[in-house]
């Protein structure tokens, strides 16, 4: 298994582009990606009792269509809280691109991400797809268009791909997201989509994905907020020619493996572009009794202002960090709990048996003067441990989203 150049594109049978479509400014705000045969699809969406007029049709569609082929994405309008009218222009948009490409509209997923409470400019949307239909492309540029046309105020596209082997053929899974803000555990993404092309039975899928996304976007906190929009697709065309993975053997492990790697990457990456965020924190709770207990754990402190505040100041408030444990709801002996620091710039323990463990202030600040910094807690319980991600909160959160409007 390795890391490879490319995105979205990267699997057999994927094209995709971006372009810059009229909705925004002068900049990328629709994107496209197809497959040159139909898809089995799997997808995760907001836990949100408010869920955008996307999220309704993708559920749709993944739930009671025999495939999809197409997904269309738009950026700068979030189409949620649009009432009827929103939903049918998701319909709208998939016949339009049903039309183009010249497959069902029931096979076309939509996404859209931007603004809550305004309906979509569908004059703009129409002519749109039409356009990205004419520039899809299954080369690493088309799939960096696609990347770069779903941002918001996210910094940087977001994008990765993995190959591997299975059943003896070589496979490949590729990636896309965005998300910098409204991000938290709780199938924490703004979007994401996945494009494979292993051949793997629908329910097997769609039980890969579920159990990874736990394990990886479920873990991801930047400012607490649950977005309307959340949503992860994942879409496996079969190009590769294994024969198809129906059971949960070696194959399907290698597979699991896979789309950890890629998810874990995108996480890590929306963590670290989290909004105004100078830091990128990963927090690890090791030597728990069980996975729940660790990963409510690591949740409770990636997620505690103070300790993104305390990040960002380079100030080894330890303290913070075991407070946070102290509510987070899981049972854990404080005293027995050493706590570490590391970075690029070194490891050191700042607690021991839940006190101060004599550690160098000047060390301390030192590593969490890094770009990317980690605390890992252990608990000496058991053989668990769980990970979560998140990143510092700064002066530039505040102004980032006190205009995000104008």
């Amino acid at each position: 298994m390795k890391k490879i150049e490319g995105g979205i594109t990267a699997a057999t049978g994927f094209l995709a582009t971006g372009i810059c479509a009229g909705i925004k400014k002068e900049k990328k705000d629709m994107a496209m990606v197809y497959s040159k045969t139909p898809c089995k699809t799997a997808g995760t969406f907001t836990t949100n009792l408010v869920k955008a007029a996307p999220v309704k049709w993708d559920r749709k569609v993944v739930r009671e269509s025999g495939f999809s082929q197409a997904v269309v994405v738009n950026s700068g309008v979030a189409n949620a809280c649009t009432g009827q009218a929103g939903y049918q222009y998701c319909e709208d948009t998939a016949k339009k691109a049903g039309e183009v490409l010249g497959v069902p509209a029931g096979s076309v997923l939509v996404a859209s991400t931007g603004v809550i409470g305004k309906q979509l400019p569908m004059d703009i949307i129409l002519k749109g797809v039409e356009a990205l239909q004419k520039n899809l492309s299954d080369t690493t540029d088309g799939a960096l268009l696609a990347a770069e046309a779903i941002m918001t105020t996210d910094t940087m596209p977001k994008q990765v791909a993995y190959e591997f082997e299975v059943g003896g053929k070589k496979a490949v899974i590729g990636g896309m997201c965005k998300g910098s803000g409204m991000i938290h555990p709780n199938m924490a993404t703004m979007l994401c989509f996945l494009t494979t092309d292993i051949a793997i039975d629908k329910m097997l899928l769609q039980h890969a994905l579920s159990e990874v996304v736990q394990d990886t976007f479920n873990m991801v906190s930047v400012d607490g907020d649950t977005s309307t929009n959340d949503t992860v697709l994942l879409m496996a065309n079969g190009m590769a020619g294994n024969a198809e993975i129906t059971e949960e053997n070696a194959d399907y492990k290698v597979f699991l493996e896979a789309l950890y790697q890629v998810m874990g990457f995108l996480c890590k990456k929306i963590a670290g572009d989290g909004e105004g965020a100078t830091a990128l924190l990963e927090m690890k709770v090791i030597h728990a009794t069980t996975k729940d207990q660790a990963k409510q754990l690591c949740k409770a402190v990636v997620t505690s202002s103070l300790v993104k505040t305390a990040v960002f100041g380079h100030d080894a408030n330890w303290g913070r960090i075991l407070c946070a444990m102290g509510y987070a709801g899981a049972i854990f002996d404080p005293e027995k709990t050493d706590i570490y620091f590391e970075s690029a710039a070194g490891k050191l323990k700042i607690v021991e048996n839940g006190m101060d463990a004599g550690y160098s202030e000047e060390t301390a600040t030192k590593i969490l003067s890094e770009k990317e910094v980690a605390i890992i807690a252990d608990i000496k319980e058991g053989s668990e441990s769980a990970v979560s991600w998140g990143c510092d909160l700064t002066y530039d959160y505040v102004k980032i989203n006190g205009d995000y409007r104008s």
